[in-house]
């Protein structure tokens, strides 16, 4: 996002928004929930909205390391144990996806798995289905990382 010439610019939007479309003025949304980019949102006849990363929200966005792994790898496999790790927090497969570099396909059959061993458990949220880990699970990292 740069501010030149009186005009705000928006590099990788892919439609330009003409000022007469836009309405008046625009709307700024400081957000936790946006990551580190910008969401815009163009919806007449509400003014142009930008989101962007709100101050203050700490290491909410850094990737933590992964601890249990070393003692979890060899009894679960590399990729189990990355997801059961990565679900300090519940997340959609599509999210893990992201965040761990496997495929969406993968990190589905995987969850499986570790669904049917009661490690993990999920929740539908809206249109998503959120995995969490289990409390057998917590116990599992807990002591693999003693």
């Amino acid at each position: 996002m740069s501010w030149n010439d009186n005009a705000l610019r928006l590099v990788r939007r892919r439609r330009n928004l003409p000022r007469e479309s836009a309405g008046a003025g625009v709307l700024l949304i400081p957000s936790a929930f946006t990551g580190p980019g910008l969401r815009t949102r163009v919806r007449l006849p509400d003014p142009p909205q930008l989101a962007y990363p709100a101050r203050g929200v700490g290491p909410l966005w850094e990737t933590q390391p992964v601890i249990g792994a070393p003692a979890l790898t060899p009894v679960l496999g590399r990729s189990r144990t990355l997801l059961l790790t990565e679900l300090e927090t519940p997340a959609s497969t599509t999210e893990l996806a992201r965040r761990t570099g496997l495929s969406p396909a993968g990190v589905s059959q995987n969850l499986t798995a570790l669904r049917n061993a009661g490690l993990v458990s999920a929740h539908r949220a809206g249109r998503s289905v959120l995995y969490a880990r289990t409390a057998a699970a917590e116990t599992l990292v807990k002591a693999a990382s003693a």
